[in-house]
């Protein structure tokens, strides 16, 4: 197949190289050509670490940054079977590229958004209702490139045809889909969130430390990773946003807890050589 991927930050980056480890094609598009450079060093230094050898054969990984075109120009993707929408977690920004993806991708092309929390049927609806059929959720976690789950989520019109396929493609491409119900969240960051929301507020009513609850969840619960650390990666900021897309769902029981919101105001939102709850490491 012939892929596209519109936004080549974390998530859209390493959703490229999967598609590429498993022998596809991939167009790769950014607003410009540092962003793309920028993805592309990462997925350099990814294959230089060392890809999970758990999901990947050396002589798939080594030829896959090859099979990856970086374009600034959405209309390559018109020869695409299947485009992903990988760009920031904005229902105005999503609805943006998916209406000038509708402008240049072929009728049978599917189109698949990567979001966390926006209801698919949301963004179905600034598509044609003759797209809506070969539109659906495929929610990737990160690190895409060792993260084995993918939600799939078919909006209200999506057809039958576009969901076994959809899960027949992640399948083929190393993943683990499951089939969730178009709800805000899925299923899995509905139960995320709630866990660090109350993993926050043990810290603002000084019953443990970040460091501690972190170690408890590894040590009591099996956790890779605690709900401490998990924030800093993906960052504070993020985690904010995806509570209060909850929080109007939903209500009260996904409130962002004030100390979350006042870290993320005083610049301790986590990411890459930032501090979030941990200090940032050199």
């Amino acid at each position: 197949m012939k892929i596209g991927v519109v936004g080549a930050g974390l998530m859209g980056a390493e959703i490229a190289f999967v598609f590429a480890i498993a022998g596809h094609d991939v167009l790769l598009n950014d607003r410009d050509e540092a962003s793309l450079e920028r993805a592309l060093t990462r997925l350099r230094a990814l294959m230089e670490k060392g890809v999970d050898r758990n999901f990947y054969d050396a002589a798939d990984v080594e030829p896959a940054l090859g099979r990856i075109q970086p374009t600034t120009s959405l209309s390559d993707f018109s020869g695409c079977e299947m485009v992903t929408e990988a760009v920031f977690e904005s229902l105005d920004v999503k609805e943006s590229v998916l209406k000038s993806l509708e402008a240049v991708c072929g009728g049978e092309c599917l189109i698949a958004t990567n979001t966390s929390t926006i209801p698919i049927s949301t963004l179905a609806g600034v598509l044609s209702p003759e797209r809506r059929a070969r539109f659906i959720g495929t929610h990737y976690f990160s690190p895409v490139s060792r993260m084995k789950l993918v939600e799939v989520i078919p909006g209200f019109d999506t057809s039958d045809e576009t969901v076994e396929e959809t899960l027949a493609v992640m399948s083929a491409i190393g993943k683990a889909p499951i089939k969730v119900k178009d709800v805000t969240g899925f299923a899995v960051n509905r139960m995320l969130h709630a866990f660090m929301i109350e993993a926050v507020k043990l810290v603002e009513e000084g019953v443990a430390t970040p460091e501690d609850l972190d170690t408890a969840c590894r040590l009591g619960l099996g956790h890779p990773i605690g709900p401490f650390a998990l924030m800093d990666a993906v960052t504070l900021s993020l985690c904010v946003q995806a509570q209060e897309i909850m929080q109007e769902s939903y209500g009260e029981r996904f409130r962002p807890p004030p100390l979350l919101k006042q870290r993320v105001r005083a610049g301790y939102a986590g990411g890459r050589g930032r501090p979030g709850w941990y200090k940032a490491k050199p």
